[in-house]
């Protein structure tokens, strides 16, 4: 039997192919990173090169949910589309409902679920889309969950998915991220980070932030190359330092 035809049969040992695919297909899309610094949550993504007469405000990777609640997601952009939709819808109905605003964590909730969803029935496939959500908890501390294609979700301090090299980026992550970061640094980390896996240049990638209780900010392209500039000179001394003095990096 093939099981990776039918995405309600699990496998002999244990594993539901459709979903597996999914989650290539995520690996296969652009790369998208985000971290929480002190006071903000920041989210990079890598923009892939649009054909020369086409428009790029219409190829975006990040969309807002609600007033406090962005979304970065890496795979297709059709099925995103979708689960941007729905969510939306959903947090205008916990508004109309509750009278407030839907937290970061019910809304990861809601997307996991949905998506969960299109693993357990015939006649659909999987959402070919891994998510980055970003805003703020009610005490005002910046909030960071990641869900899947399997319609698992979890919180984070920083991730990256999506691109050829996620698991380099997340080691860099691991190796560079700390809990003291300031708005600039946070920024700062998440363009090296992109630059692991994006080519030199602010045209191939896009970060917003976001602060407490103020609209959500998209650095701009000439503000990006800017601090690209520097890391790549702060890169290049870093190489001649270590070419003129080989013991002290032996060591």
């Amino acid at each position: 039997m093939s099981y990776d035809r039918a995405i309600t049969v699990f496998s002999p040992d244990g594993h539901l192919f459709q979903v597996e695919y999914a989650m290539e297909a995520v690996k296969r899309g652009s790369a998208v990173v985000g971290l929480r610094g002190v006071d903000c949550v920041v989210l990079g993504v890598e923009r892939k090169a649009v054909a020369q007469l086409q428009d790029p405000r219409t190829i975006r990777k990040i969309a807002k949910l609600d007033e406090h609640i962005s979304m970065a997601f890496a795979g297709f952009t059709a099925d995103a589309r979708v689960l941007i939709g729905k969510a939306r819808v959903e947090a205008q109905s916990f508004r109309l409902t509750c009278e407030d605003a839907p937290t970061i964590e019910y809304m990861a909730r809601f997307i996991a679920k949905t998506q969960q969803k299109y693993t357990q029935r015939g006649g659909v496939r999987p959402f070919g889309v891994s998510s980055m959500l970003a805003g703020f908890g009610t005490d005002g501390t910046p909030q960071l969950y990641l869900t899947d294609p399997a319609g698992t979700y979890s919180a984070w301090k920083a991730n990256a998915i999506g691109g050829r090299n996620e698991k380099a980026v997340r080691e860099f992550l691991e190796k560079n991220w700390t809990d003291a970061l300031n708005e600039t640094d946070a920024i700062r980390l998440t363009v090296k980070a992109l630059l692991e896996v994006v080519d030199s240049g602010s045209k191939n990638m896009e970060v917003v932030v976001m602060l407490a209780g103020r609209p959500v900010k998209t650095i701009p392209e000439e503000d990006l190359q800017t601090i690209i500039t520097d890391i790549e000179k702060e890169q290049e001394e870093a190489k001649k330092t270590a070419a003129s003095d080989p013991l002290s990096s032996s060591s």
